[in-house]
């Protein structure tokens, strides 16, 4: 490897003008004098001084061979120009200074524990990608890419043929939206982000349990949380959330309405009302994470949050798990006046959008392609559903309850609380079935004690695996 040279900043009579070599005979003597150049160092090759103070090879070298003449450099051969070993020159010593590091916050909890490879992972919220239509996306992909003037960036609010679309798909829901209230996003977690940031009043209510990633997310931003406790097999205590937010009067109310992420709680359309009315009383903002609705099948679907609540309701939705892992598109739609203040987040934290993805899904939505894979992954996870519920009353102890989400990808599997659920994980591991740590969604004492069941990941066998020894270890910690 070749010895680095040592940069330095020539410095000319004319600022302004070309270095002349008399500039740069100069400035090298005063970095001499003052110590900077030791002997033996390497100085800038010709070429490089060339092309960065825009002067010819031969003004350079003129410069070089004056100082060779004077006894200050020397050259060598194939290796370039270094400092001669004058009386006067200063020892050239290797150091290295080692500043500190800097302080870094800990790695978050829920990021500290991986699925290890070869496991069958039983609790993940990520679709088998067998049902993934990676081929119509490529294809998707390819036409992009052919497409003539592609652009390099695009609208910092996001691809607008794909906010079109979006609006368009949210009105046959009901949802009154248009284009320039939808901003694209990197997955539902960058919308969450920019809220995250954007929110003045620095409370947020969450459900108890919550979305692990949520709330690691607020938290990292110095919101404060107020729990409102959920229980998927009693529903939503509605006097008991109204208190809590009527003491605590958070910002923002974020709540998972379809399929909440980790119990697999889906909210009636009796507790959305309510829930609209207790927002409204009591002055506090609703954001709906409707990632899940997409999952559930018939052609029909029930009102969201926003259908109901209207344009105040700030509405995030996501296309990341139900088409490819890595495409990682969601969107956020917000009023009219809100956008403004949210774009500007989003590019203090991107500066743009990636717009190969989005123009990737905006002709996958344009072809009509979501439509028949959504009708294909329904009736799988519909299938796979209804065979994880047979399965689970064959094997599992009375003592164990589950919940029956009605489809979706995932659902909560409650133990009893004389089983330790870290220590049963921790057995199961062994055994090569890997369960996720609820208790970074719970805020304080969890009150459920379980873990979730994914039947969108799995293959029927590998389930069915993953379940009967999941079954014989709570049978045997029960006993024990």
């Amino acid at each position: 490897m070749r010895t680095p040279y040592f940069s330095i900043a020539v410095r000319s009579e004319n600022p302004g003008h070309r270095p002349s070599a008399e500039d740069l005979v100069r400035t090298i003597i005063d970095e001499l004098k003052a110590g900077r150049l030791p002997a033996g160092g390497r100085l800038p090759p010709v070429r490089t001084l060339e092309n960065q103070l825009g002067i010819s090879k031969n003004t350079v070298q003129a410069a070089y061979d004056e100082l060779v003449a004077r006894g200050l450099l020397e050259t060598r051969e194939r290796e370039g120009v270094f400092v001669a070993q004058g009386p006067d020159a200063v020892p050239f010593v290797e150091t290295q200074v080692s500043p500190p590091s800097p302080p870094l916050r800990p790695v978050p909890a829920i990021f500290q524990r991986a699925v290890p490879n070869g496991s069958i992972a039983l609790s993940t919220v990520l679709i088998d990608p067998e049902l993934l239509p990676r081929e119509r996306v490529a294809e998707c992909a390819r036409s992009v890419l052919r497409t003539p003037g592609m652009q390099a960036l695009s609208d910092f609010q996001g691809h607008l043929g794909l906010r079109e679309l979006i609006a368009a798909r949210l009105r046959k829901r009901g949802i009154d939206a248009s284009a320039k209230q939808v901003i694209t996003t990197i997955g539902s977690q960058q919308a969450l982000d920019i809220v995250a940031r954007a929110l003045d009043v620095r409370r947020v209510a969450v459900e108890n349990p919550v979305y692990p990633h949520a709330r690691a997310l607020f938290e990292n931003h110095g919101l404060s949380l107020v729990p409102l406790q959920l229980d998927p097999f009693a529903g939503i205590p509605l006097d008991r959330w109204e208190s809590v937010l009527a003491a605590a009067r958070p910002g923002l109310l974020y709540c998972i309405t379809s399929f909440q992420n980790p119990t697999g709680y889906s909210y009636s359309t009796h507790e959305l009302r309510a829930l609209l009315d207790i927002a409204a009383r009591h002055g506090v903002g609703l954001m709906e994470d409707d990632w899940g609705s997409d999952m559930l099948s018939g052609s029909d679907v029930r009102p969201a949050l926003r259908a109901l609540g209207g344009e105040n309701v700030l509405y995030v939705n996501s296309f990341t798990k139900k088409l490819l892992p890595s495409l990682r598109v969601g969107f956020i739609v917000a009023r009219d006046d809100l956008v403004p203040a949210l774009v500007a987040q989003k590019r203090l934290s991107t500066l743009g959008a990636p717009w190969l993805a989005e123009a990737t899904l905006s002709e996958f939505l344009d072809r009509g392609y979501f439509d028949t894979h959504l009708a294909a992954l329904q009736e799988a996870l519909d299938g796979r559903y209804r065979r994880c519920l047979e399965t689970l009353r064959e094997l599992m102890p009375s003592e164990v309850r589950f919940t029956t989400p009605g489809g979706g990808p995932t659902l909560w599997l409650d133990l009893p609380k004389r089983v330790d659920v870290p220590a049963l994980a921790q057995v199961l591991l062994r055994r090569g079935v890997f369960i996720e740590d609820a208790t970074h969604a719970f805020h304080g004492e969890p009150h459920l004690n379980g873990f979730r069941v994914s039947y969108a990941y799995l293959s029927e066998e590998r389930l069915r695996v993953g379940l009967e020894i999941a079954a014989e270890e709570i049978r045997r910690a029960l006993a024990t």
